[in-house]
């Protein structure tokens, strides 16, 4: 019979680079999201969020699979799940955040 063990035992038994890889995956696996997969880690439904919004849950289906949309959408969308968003150039010498969108 095959034992089931925990994950942080097994954890615990890997070398500290493979611990140290598998941190740096998940850090930057949760800097990178596609919205329905930050609101989902966030704990909302689409539901929630679309009362949050105001607006019907279809609406923020629909939302979720756009590429495209206005900013002041999406400043909003994120405003609902409790984030602020902000807009950063990044250049080989440097990184600008832009401010122009910063009243929408």
């Amino acid at each position: 019979m095959i034992m089931a063990k925990k994950f942080s035992e097994l954890r615990e038994k890997m070398p500290l680079e493979s611990r140290l890889r598998v941190q740096e995956q998940v850090k930057k696996a949760l800097a990178e999201m596609p919205l329905n997969e930050l609101r989902q880690a966030r704990g909302l439904s689409q539901e929630m969020l679309a009362e949050a919004l105001g607006i019907q849950q279809p609406a923020i289906a629909k939302m979720e699979r756009r590429t495209d949309m206005y900013i002041s959408t999406l400043r909003s969308h994120i405003k609902a799940m409790g984030g602020e968003l902000e807009i950063t150039a990044h250049f080989p010498d440097g990184e600008v955040k832009i401010t122009n969108f910063s009243q929408l």
